[in-house]
């Protein structure tokens, strides 16, 4: 084990942080934006609205995101003539774009499930009662039917978070120097890839440790029921894509 190695390494691996949170944070904000009108497809009473969303979702979800992430970026340049047509290729040329809108095309999918079962589980009860006060339908799902399809869709966003933290690491394979990229960096000059890896999974580890702990706070706050289970909330664990 060379520590010297993992001394030097560790504040140029630090200083990546930055860059995973912002690849995070933008594709988990444009894929909640796209995962709403998603999941009210997959909710609607429309089958082509219905089948368009399960179609997008079933796509995304079946095929690697690595594979998603390379269609964008290295499929778009057979666009070329089309995009710059329409004033796009000047986006789809950069890594950081193409990272961005698989990330977020990807996390979509996986939100408007978690969405839909959120929607799913809210009380029948509950929505019989806003209905025979006159509640409108976009009032009724603003006021009572999205709150609590949140609440109930913490737990498993939580964990949604958490995967999209690891998954940025593919961003490294399309030229983007984030915390994996910089560690490759380190790889090839110094040929130690135990070393390096094992502080980029500390890195990554630490990031999801502050994730997890902020969701069971959330989640604490907005459900009384949990305040007196145990240090871990459900949040806690993040599966498997």
């Amino acid at each position: 084990m060379d520590f010297q190695l993992i001394y030097e390494s560790f504040p140029k691996l630090l200083a990546a942080v930055p860059a995973t949170v912002a690849l995070a944070s933008v594709s988990l904000f444009v894929g909640f934006l796209l995962a709403v009108p998603v999941a009210l497809a997959r909710l609607s009473h429309s089958r082509l609205l219905a089948s368009l969303g399960y179609g997008y979702v079933y796509v995304v979800r079946s095929t690697p995101l690595l594979v998603q992430m390379f269609l964008i970026y290295y499929g778009s340049g057979q666009f070329r003539i089309v995009l710059e047509h329409l004033g796009l290729w000047a986006l789809f040329r950069d890594a950081w774009f193409c990272a961005i809108l698989a990330l977020s095309l990807n996390t979509a999918a996986y939100t408007s499930e978690i969405i839909r079962g959120g929607v799913q589980s809210v009380p029948w009860g509950q929505i019989e009662a806003a209905r025979s006060i006159g509640m409108s339908s976009v009032l009724l799902f603003r006021r009572i039917v999205f709150p609590i399809a949140m609440r109930q869709a913490l737990p498993a966003y939580g964990s949604e978070l958490m995967i999209m933290i690891k998954s940025t690491s593919l961003a490294s394979t399309i030229t983007i120097v984030e915390v994996t990229g910089v560690a490759k960096q380190i790889i090839s000059e110094s040929y130690r890839p135990l070393e390096v890896f094992l502080i980029a999974g500390c890195i990554y580890l630490s990031m999801n440790f502050l994730i997890s702990r902020v969701i069971f706070m959330i989640e604490r706050r907005i459900s009384p029921k949990r305040r007196d289970r145990g240090t871990f909330g459900s949040s806690a664990a993040a599966a498997m894509h």
